[in-house]
């Protein structure tokens, strides 16, 4: 049986990963739009 800090630890770990990569992801389109539009104005 997992202990209460198992019970609360590896969620947290997960939802910090998660957070985490819906910002970089975010961050990542974000620049890939704004390459490509500056692509079209050339």
């Amino acid at each position: 049986m997992p202990s209460a800090a198992h019970v609360v630890f590896i969620p947290a770990v997960l939802l910090v990963g998660m957070v985490l990569g819906y910002v970089m992801g975010a961050r990542a389109v974000r620049a890939e739009i704004a390459k490509q539009k500056s692509r079209r104005r050339e």
